[in-house]
């Protein structure tokens, strides 16, 4: 006589887990699906409860740094299935991966066996540490985990079908394209302009091309690539915080804005409309492409409740500074239902109206030529490149790189 699963068990809630994947349709193909299906992730998550392990949108953080931040962990199951997916490892494939958890290197080695290679590093010799013996319990003795700044790949063991970064990367380090097989590819979270996106970047010679990206976040990078974002706050009553995040070296007259902050607000409205539920993460990235002066605005629940500004995101919300004035996104109900909402912007300060109505003919802009289009296209160049080999669009210089976006029109 057999008996069913319980509830809590681990393979009822793999189950479970992979069918919630399959069906909102983060993961896309069988292997896949089997490999999630396969592969025990409490194996990988002692720190939590299996339930905790199997939800799709929890990652299980497995180190802080001493004020608290998350430094590592093992990420949720669905950035996971859809890095996989954007990766596609194919068997007999040489892959690195550059920050460890040991739960991703166990599903690439899934994914390339029999004949294939996994190469996992990390700068933090106990997350390194911590990979190893988990892997080994897991029965991955054969997979390569290496205590090394992840800028510099691991060229003894170069060259790699694929590369996939499990950090947030400010930047891509030359290393990691030296290190690439011609037609090779890189996963990639990288972060530009305030966003973050897990980009596929395919090489074409000299440099490399994406074939698609998806909206993520990861804890960023340390060693010689570290570049966090800073948080200048332009209120500071405790609880009600609201800060700029800034990145790249961006600076901003904070006295200024902090003035304009506390100075009436001007609202301009667009005539654009979303559906309560609909995804406008592509609106986002368009603004930080075509806005000089682009930041995030964040703030607290308290900030909002107190009129303070009308967002109350962690992660902020698409912002233009330009001097002493800014203007942010924000959205406002049609109607009682509250199922569709209008695309705004509030201003503040001298400039406040027509900063605003700036950023709202740009969200006119992205409704009218690339709401429905293939969205944007990224090419990572060497630092140097001429503009005239670059395509047209915005341009992010790195410390390594030129970064070209450009936005197709619709078909």
């Amino acid at each position: 006589m057999t008996t069913e699963p319980a509830p809590n068990a681990p393979e009822t809630l793999r189950a479970a887990m992979v069918a919630a994947l399959r069906e909102d349709g983060t993961i896309r193909t069988a292997r896949i699906a089997e490999v999630m299906g396969r592969v025990p992730r409490e194996r990988f998550t002692p720190e939590a409860q299996p339930a905790d392990a199997y939800d799709p949108e929890r990652a299980v953080v497995t180190k802080r740094d001493k004020g608290g931040l998350a430094i590592s962990s093992v990420s949720a199951a669905r950035i996971q299935a859809f890095m996989l997916e954007q990766a596609g490892p194919r068997p007999g494939e040489n892959v690195l991966e550059i920050g460890s958890g040991g739960m991703f290197a166990a599903y690439l080695a899934e994914l390339v066996a029999p004949d294939g290679a996994v190469t996992t590093m990390d700068i933090d010799p106990e997350i390194t540490g911590r990979a190893r013996r988990l892997l080994n319990f897991a029965g991955y003795e054969h997979v390569r985990v290496i205590t090394a700044d992840g800028a510099f790949g691991v060229p003894e063991r170069a060259p790699f079908d694929l590369v996939v970064v499990t950090v947030g990367a400010p930047d891509v380090p030359p290393a990691w394209v030296e290190q690439l097989a011609p037609g090779g590819r890189i996963v990639v979270p990288l972060r530009l302009r305030g966003l973050m996106r897990s980009v596929v970047l395919v090489r074409e010679d000299d440099h490399l091309v994406s074939t698609g990206y998806e909206l993520c976040g990861f804890v960023p990078m340390q060693g010689l690539e570290e570049n966090r974002e800073r948080l200048v706050l332009l209120h500071e009553v405790p609880g009600e915080e609201v800060g700029l995040r800034l990145d790249d070296g961006d600076q901003v007259d904070v006295e200024a804005l902090r003035a304009a902050l506390a100075s009436p607000r001007q609202e301009v409205w667009s005539g654009v409309t979303v559906g309560g539920e609909e995804p406008i993460d592509d609106l986002d990235l368009w603004l930080a492409t075509a806005l000089v002066g682009h930041t995030r605005l964040t703030a607290t629940p308290a900030a909002r409740d107190k009129g303070i500004v009308a967002s109350a995101s962690p992660l902020g919300v698409a912002t233009v500074v330009v001097g002493g004035t800014l203007a942010y996104r924000t959205v406002r109900p049609t109607d009682e239902t509250r199922a569709r909402f209008e695309l705004g912007a509030y201003g503040h300060g001298p400039a406040a109206a027509a900063i605003a109505a700036h950023l709202v003919r740009e969200i006119r802009v992205w409704d009218q030529e690339h709401r429905s289009g293939p969205g944007a296209r990224f090419e990572v160049h060497p630092a140097g490149t001429p503009d005239d080999r670059l395509p047209a669009g915005r341009v992010v210089d790195k410390t390594h790189t030129r970064i070209a976006i450009s936005w197709p029109g619709k078909p």
